[in-house]
């Protein structure tokens, strides 16, 4: 397998995805936007980054490029899309997910760890994990919030499409332990099918054992298992 990490002009962390997927021994490489999709394309990374400044609204620029096309289409396949941070606010833009981030209710950039609970545990994603576990990842963001009107979001929460919320250690959500505001603490969310996922923490910050925590391994992972769980 080969996952496509995609650098965009001003992205950040596509060699720390590389990195932690060379940890895991998941086949990786870095595709510069312009080039396109590799043939031989089996699962789909939008890092972390300042993808063209942020101008707009953070992901709306790298939204536009032609690759997006592509991984729309790869997505519509069965390719397995992850986007993190400037790749979540990206995949929003581009529709692959619903809903948007936008500026941190604090209005100021956050470089912390969080705790995430893990509201499903048979996706792809989260299939390392139990319903309900905590884990601890750090986030790096100005524009983390993830906002979509109530009635979308309720929708959307019937149809168990949140992956992750903010919460404590014991995994009690509120507003003390929302870095930014997020809406019911979303973290991330999935796509139409949960092949596809966005989150605004950083699982691959929280992967090799040298730097700190390991408990994004298991996000990490869903690239392995995207396509075995029924």
């Amino acid at each position: 397998m080969t996952v496509a990490i995609i650098r965009f002009g001003g992205s950040n962390c596509d060699r720390d995805a590389d990195r932690a997927l060379a940890h895991l021994e998941i086949d990786a490489e870095i595709v510069w936007h312009e080039d396109g999709l590799p043939e031989e394309t089996t699962g789909i990374m939008l890092p972390g980054g300042f993808s063209y400044g942020d101008y707009l609204r953070a992901g709306a620029m790298a939204a536009r490029s032609p690759i997006m096309a592509e991984v729309r289409e790869a997505a519509d396949n069965g390719i397995p899309v992850l986007g993190v941070c400037n790749g979540a606010q990206v995949g929003c833009e581009s529709g692959l997910t619903e809903g948007a981030f936008t500026t941190n209710e604090s209005a100021r950039f956050q470089c912390e760890h969080v705790y995430l609970r893990v509201e499903r545990a048979d996706t792809p994603w989260t299939g390392a994990y139990d319903e309900g576990e905590v884990i601890e990842v750090p986030i790096a963001h100005g524009e983390g919030r993830y906002e979509i009107r109530d009635e979308r979001l309720a929708e959307l929460e019937d149809e168990n499409r949140i992956l992750f919320r903010y919460c404590d250690a014991e995994g009690e959500t509120g507003t003390e332990v929302n870095p930014n505001g997020s809406k019911h603490n979303v973290a991330g969310v999935l796509g139409d099918d949960d092949h596809v996922a966005v989150l605004m923490p950083h699982p691959e910050r929280a992967t090799l054992p040298d730097v700190g925590a390991t408990d994004g391994q298991g996000v990490l992972r869903g690239f392995e298992t995207a396509g075995s769980l029924e």
